[in-house]
């Protein structure tokens, strides 16, 4: 699948840290999945259910793009403790998923959920603590 990430929702309260920021990049997703919004839409309120974050508002899910490089829908969802977003491109058929919170989640879980979800082949991961 991904990165191994070597720290989880432990270590940042033992650390304390502020939140937790980290980019899924998931390459070789179904094209009729992330060209579809609501089940773009659907992704976003099983994965909060998933990571126990509250959805605030609803999810935002916009066309984007007069660049084929760049085409595809754009995702918004905030949540009561920071934000989740994510580009669908097209061309590509690759999700670049984003998921800030000050509420520890575990990455690992987020990492198999949307790689299932959006039927990937594999997934790069990046994490930053913020303090």
């Amino acid at each position: 699948m991904g990165v191994a990430c070597a720290a989880g929702p432990a270590k940042a309260v033992k650390d304390q840290v502020w939140g937790i920021a980290s980019s899924f990049d998931i390459y070789d997703c179904d094209p009729a999945t992330i060209r579809d919004a609501d089940r773009i839409r659907d992704f976003v309120a099983k994965l909060c259910e998933l990571i126990e974050m509250k959805r605030f508002g609803e999810t935002q899910v916009v066309h984007f793009g007069e660049d084929e490089k760049v085409a595809g829908f754009s995702m918004v969802q905030l949540i009561e403790t920071s934000l989740i977003s994510a580009h669908f491109a097209n061309l590509t058929n690759t999700v670049y998923l984003d998921v800030f919170s000050c509420k520890p989640y575990d990455i690992q879980i987020v990492e198999r959920f949307a790689v299932d979800f959006f039927q990937g082949s594999h997934c790069i991961i990046h994490t930053s603590y913020r303090y």
